[in-house]
């Protein structure tokens, strides 16, 4: 059984950055392919970003709204995983969702929810001027 537990979320102004992390516990952070959703006011549930576990490429993949400005990460020692935001704009407000799954997808399928079966409870994330 795996557990993600993201960290606290916060309030941003337009332009600024704030970093996400997702504590995974009960399993090695490297073996699964990790991402990133998020809850939009009014939106259905988006991707965001995700990468593949180790052993099979380590390839990232962004979701078209964040591209060139979020940026995903993995650190094995702390069995984290971190999403870095910058620039962000007042569409990035929402809930973002930390998810795990151990099975292999192609890079389209892994845009969708049905992809990931382990979800952490979110955190709000707001930008705000």
């Amino acid at each position: 059984q795996v557990e993600l537990i993201e960290s606290a979320g916060g309030l941003v102004q337009p332009g600024g950055s704030l970093r996400l992390s997702c504590a995974v516990s009960g399993r090695a952070v490297s073996n699964y392919n990790m991402g990133w959703f998020r809850q939009t006011p009014g939106k259905e549930r988006e991707f965001v970003a995700a990468f593949r576990r180790s052993g099979y490429g380590g390839m990232q993949y962004y979701g078209d709204s964040v591209k060139g400005r979020f940026t995903i990460s993995r650190d094995n020692s702390r069995n984290t995983m971190d999403l870095q935001m910058n620039s962000l704009n007042l569409e990035d407000t929402g809930v973002y969702y930390c998810t795990a799954t151990s099975k292999n997808y192609n890079s389209g399928n892994m845009r969708r929810e049905e992809a990931w079966d382990y979800w952490g409870q979110g955190t709000q994330v707001t930008v705000s001027s």
